[in-house]
């Protein structure tokens, strides 16, 4: 009975959903944009991208609360600010914001007003304030305040570690006398601001966009030479209206990083074999010492080794020195090499002409030796002292000795002189002696006079 009960229970659903299966199938295919109704006020003429200007007539009421922005500026833009801050005060206040110089702090701020209308003027003046702080001229930065200009700050100080690498990427950018900023500014269509560790760019959305890629491609060490091809081309294939709306992915550069080590490595090391054992110890300076036996040797031997030592380290210099002086007399290269013969054979004769004149000089030098002595000898044998011959033999025969013996007597022999004379209390000049000594004498003279 209870399985009858849920066959009839079940019968009328089984019809039901047939029914609506039935249904189903008499449907009309649901139509794609079917409530897609044509709108009068939308056409192809239409900007969608146009920003409308924002008037007094949009906000007559104003805004109910206040915004503020402040920012800090360095203390070298402070004389500049100074002068062109009247004109930043008359360009705010024309929108309804005030604006404020504190020089005490190093700060620009910058407030909505009653007199503001616009919501979004507060932004665009804090942007503003941001700009003087990053050197860019007051002319150009109160561009900002207009609707189809905007501004981007990019950071780029904190990407690179390196001071060196970070100053010669920056250049990079800037270029040769600014040649790849005025490029990057004609084809991106924005003003570009180098500055310190920031760059400050000023222009449409899609050209910022473009700036803030190549700057920091710049800063990752990727030249901006390979950016300003790509646009170059792409400003070029706008201008085609056949390909305006196709891919141009096939017609730009597609530039491929080469890694290329310049510069080759000072050591190379080898692969060791590993070993579980530590490398041996050093030996120390002891160690050392006792293998030499220098350990065991007194202070004075220490000495007399290092006084050797150092003598002939010297002898070595000496040596090396009189090789090098003696260079400088040799024969050059090119003489014997075109002479040959000739001029071994010129050699020989000058070397045996100079030993010619040494012998000649020898045999007259003997010659007058035996000359004087003779005289010599009959002078002694008529009654003359043989010293006084000696000493002119040796002063012939050695003449330098004899005569600094000879100086050096005759020196001693004016001594005594001098000491005698002292010692009777003469003197030479008028002041020699005192007054006494002097009566002596010529009391002397007197009476050697009447006795004669």
């Amino acid at each position: 009975m209870p399985s009858k009960d849920v066959e009839e229970q079940s019968t009328p659903a089984a019809e039901e959903g047939e029914e609506h299966a039935g249904e189903g199938e008499q449907r009309p295919p649901r139509k794609k944009g079917k409530h897609d109704k044509p709108k009068p006020w939308d056409h192809d003429g239409i900007d969608h991208w146009k920003v409308e200007p924002f008037t007094k007539d949009d906000n007559p009421s104003g805004l109910l609360e206040e915004s503020s922005f402040a920012t800090l500026f360095p203390k070298y833009r402070e004389k500049y600010l100074r002068e062109v801050w009247p004109a930043v005060t008359r360009a705010l206040k024309e929108l309804g914001v005030g604006c404020e110089l504190n020089l005490v702090e190093g700060s620009m701020s910058v407030r909505t007003t009653r007199k503001t209308y616009d919501p979004f003027i507060i932004v665009k003046a804090r942007d503003l304030i941001k700009l003087l702080a990053r050197s860019v001229p007051a002319p150009q930065a109160l561009k900002v305040l207009e609707d189809e200009v905007q501004c981007d700050v990019i950071k780029i100080g904190g990407v690179v570690r390196n001071k060196e690498k970070f100053v010669k990427r920056r250049q990079r950018l800037i270029g040769p006398n600014g040649a790849t900023l005025k490029a990057l500014e004609l084809l991106t269509g924005c003003y570009i601001m180098v500055q310190g560790n920031t760059v400050s760019a000023m222009g449409d959305f899609k050209g910022l966009k473009q700036v803030r890629r190549i700057v920091e491609d710049c800063i990752r060490n990727v030249h901006p030479i390979y950016h300003i091809k790509t646009l170059m081309i792409k400003r070029e294939l706008a201008k085609d209206p056949a390909l305006k709306e196709e891919n141009w992915q096939r017609f730009l550069p597609n530039f491929k990083k080469k890694n290329v080590q310049r510069k080759k490595p000072k050591k190379v090391r080898e692969k060791r074999v590993y070993t579980p054992f530590p490398p041996p110890m050093p030996p120390s300076k002891e160690d050392l010492m006792l293998e030499s036996g220098e350990y065991f040797l007194s202070n004075e031997q220490k000495a007399a080794r290092a006084a050797a030592a150092l003598e002939t380290r010297q002898a070595a210099r000496v040596e090396e020195r009189q090789r090098q002086r003696e260079a400088a007399f040799q024969a050059p290269a090119e003489g014997r090499a075109a002479g040959g013969a000739a001029a071994q054979q010129q050699q020989q004769q000058q070397q045996q002409q100079q030993g010619a004149e040494q012998q000649q000089g020898q045999e007259t030098s003997a010659s007058m030796a035996a000359a004087l002595k003779k005289k010599l000898k009959g002078s002694a044998g008529q009654g003359g002292t043989g010293r006084g011959g000696g000493d002119d033999v040796a002063l012939f025969l050695a003449p330098t000795a004899s005569a600094a013996a000879a100086a050096n007597g005759g020196k001693q022999d004016e001594r005594k002189k001098t000491k005698k004379k002292r010692r009777e209390g003469g003197g030479e000049g008028p002041e020699a002696g005192s007054e006494e000594q002097q009566l002596k004498r010529r009391q002397k003279r007197s009476k050697d006079g009447i006795e004669g």
